[in-house]
């Protein structure tokens, strides 16, 4: 079964149990000031989950894409992507655990045909500290449908310090059967929703675990160990409980949250516990074989270096369709991160020609029927992704003569290394060069290493490393200071005034088109109590007199006082009647229209017609421009290549 099959009958699946269908939400959030990338399927979830209503009902699935940057350095194993796609269903109110149980039960079993003999369970063994109750309804609703199968279903606990005890459902505690999107209840801020979970757990069989190179065979071996015999494949969450100020309370509705990975999904299906021999990266995988001439699978360093490059190129190629452009700040700069690792790593593959855009166009290949976007950025992803593989090279180049300056320091200080007293003053002076050389001239860590390698010393990788990220968190710590906003994307608080600027830009973004042209199109926006910034599709620096313009068009909308509101309608209707819409791979089948001026005018007018803006977002605005008081814009700059970035303040 090819992973598109399963991704289309999961989802047919959950639209003959009544679901509404949604399209995947961007890898960026919007309006969203927690997070940089969109890391779960439920993240654009919350406000529902949390009460609000949602256009489209109370039944709700899709195949989310996701990407996690702290999962970078975790790639190399045989299970770990930073990019990947969730499965999820919701039930905001509707259906709880019985329905979710039996309805994932018939999924797998039935739908995919998976052997239930391979399947394990876990659920929430309570806390009396948090006063939340242990889960029997789910182990007992488990456990009647193992039966139903033939299958003797024991119910043990303590099974990571006793082992699997025979057990088919295992009981944890929060540390593993909780979720929330800021881990254990105790990590969790007020307001933010969470619950008990039970987890879905296949086994690709007991000789993993027992492997005699295995570090983990003489441990008591359980499913949530990381001996590599078992795989998460899913997880229902509970989401019944809101953190308050004195504990939890219950949320005003009881809502199921199902996420359940689906390259994990596959790779069960295939009972082969290495993601990367999926067909989802048959492509890529071919093309990188070709490259190199060696064979995935055949040497242990080898395939190492070809599951960074698959997963770091997949990963780079969906960002950039999204928005994230290589760059050395927010988003942008995990995009740089993955393809610059990427490039590093063909080396160990002896692949010296540029091949990032062989790559990228087997991926799209791979993804253009369920992700039709990256065919019609094709052009743009691949100039996007060659240019950055140019630059690199070329900084690698630059960074070598630098190296060279100071190669002379740098065996000196190693000489030093056989005085065993000095060794970690040594690599602390070593780890500062190279994190001055990384951070000043872009030398990659693993590249340095094979510098001084080369001087014929042997360096202890683990232990520079250390160093190295200690010296790179200082240099991070003291960018941040004074810049606390810096990686924070849309509205950065609910604020008065952050709801003003928020308003402000969607007259900034009317104005840009009526002075430049329609091509401007929103690239994204940053918004805070104290100044907005907006980023947007545009070749040329604008002159004086185009800032003039585009002031005085802001500033006339707001001294005409125009009503704010919006309505909620079908994306297609919106579309005809004018509406603009500038990330339409983000929304889903109904849609928040704001508009500034008289709703019942169509189209996007001029200040002095009825209607100044009508927008796609999902808000807040303020009720009336009147209240923005005067715009002024503080400075006009480039982004990144056709795109400009302007930052301007209200006073």
């Amino acid at each position: 079964m090819k992973t598109n099959d399963i991704r289309q009958k999961y989802l047919e699946f959950f639209q003959k149990k009544q679901h509404e269908i949604l399209t995947s939400a961007s890898l960026l959030p919007e309006n969203d000031p927690t997070t940089l990338f969109t890391g779960s399927g439920m993240q654009p979830m919350v406000p529902y989950l949390l009460g609000e209503k949602h256009p489209l009902g109370v039944r709700l699935a899709d195949s989310q894409k996701c990407f996690r940057s702290g999962d970078i350095d975790e790639v190399g194993d045989n299970r770990h992507t930073t990019f990947f796609e969730m499965l999820g269903n919701w039930s905001l109110g509707d259906y709880f655990k019985e329905e979710q149980i039996s309805w994932m039960w018939e999924f797998l079993t039935q739908e995919l045909g998976l052997d239930p003999e391979h399947l394990y369970v876990t659920c929430f063994t309570g806390s009396e500290e948090l006063s939340i109750p242990r889960d029997e309804e789910s182990a007992h609703l488990w456990q009647k449908l193992f039966q139903e199968r033939g299958i003797e279903a024991k119910i043990v606990e303590n099974s990571e310090e006793e082992g699997m005890q025979g057990g088919r459902i295992f009981y944890y505690s929060e540390k593993k059967n909780w979720w929330s999107r800021s881990g254990i209840p105790q990590n969790m801020p007020e307001g933010e929703p969470g619950g008990p979970d039970t987890e879905m757990f296949w086994d690709f069989g007991e000789k993993l675990g027992l492997h005699e190179k295995s570090s983990w065979k003489d441990l008591p071996c359980h499913v949530n160990c990381d001996c590599g015999r078992f795989v998460e494949i899913g997880n229902n969450v509970f989401m019944q409980y809101k953190k308050t100020s004195s504990g939890f309370e219950q949320l005003v509705q009881k809502n199921v949250d199902f996420g359940g990975g689906l390259e994990r999904v596959a790779a069960a299906v295939n009972n082969d516990p290495d993601i990367f021999t999926i067909d989802l990266f048959d492509g890529v995988r071919s093309t990188l074989e070709e490259l190199s001439g060696k064979k995935y699978g055949e040497d242990e360093k080898d395939t190492f270096a070809f599951r960074v490059i698959l997963d770091h190129m997949r990963a780079a190629v969906f960002l950039i369709s999204d928005g994230a452009y290589p760059s050395n700040k927010d988003q942008g700069y995990f995009t740089r991160r993955l393809v610059r690792r990427a490039i590093q790593f063909s080396a160990h593959l002896d692949i010296t020609e540029n091949f990032v855009e062989r790559c990228t166009r087997s991926i799209i290949e791979t993804y253009q029927y369920a992700y039709p976007l990256l065919q019609e950025k094709l052009d743009e992803i691949v100039k996007v992704l060659k240019t950055e593989e140019e630059k690199f090279r070329k900084a690698i180049e630059r960074a070598k003569k630098e190296y060279n300056k100071i190669e002379g320091e740098i065996q000196s200080l190693l000489e030093g290394t056989s005085n065993t007293e000095n060794t970690e003053l040594i690599y602390e002076k070593l780890a500062g060069i190279c994190a001055n050389l990384y951070q000043t001239h872009g030398l990659p860590f693993e590249i340095f290493v094979e510098f001084v390698e080369k001087l014929g010393f042997q360096i202890d990788e683990h232990k520079l490393s250390r160093a190295f990220e200690q010296e790179f968190k200082k240099h991070q710590e003291l960018s941040r200071q004074g810049s606390e906003q810096k990686f924070k994307g849309g509205l950065s608080d609910h604020s008065d005034m952050s709801i003003k600027y928020h308003t402000a830009t969607h007259l900034l973004h009317i104005a840009l088109r009526k002075v430049l042209g329609d091509h401007v199109g929103q690239k994204g926006s940053n918004i805070t109590p104290e100044r907005l910034r907006f980023d947007f599709s545009h070749n040329d620096k604008l002159t004086e007199d185009q800032l003039k313009q585009v002031e005085d068009l802001v500033n006339a909308a707001i001294e005409k006082d125009y009503p704010v509101s919006f309505q909620e309608m079908k994306v297609e209707e919106a579309y005809k009647e004018g509406v603009i819409g500038m990330f339409p791979e983000r929304y889903d089948d109904v849609v928040k229209v704001y508009t500034i001026g008289d709703p019942t005018h169509p189209g996007n007018a001029n200040p002095e017609e009825p209607t100044f803006s009508r927008e796609i977002c999902g808000g807040p605005h303020v009720e009336h421009t009147g209240v923005l008081g005067h715009f002024t814009i503080t400075k006009e700059e480039s982004c990144s290549a056709g795109v400009r970035r302007i930052k301007a303040i209200l006073e």
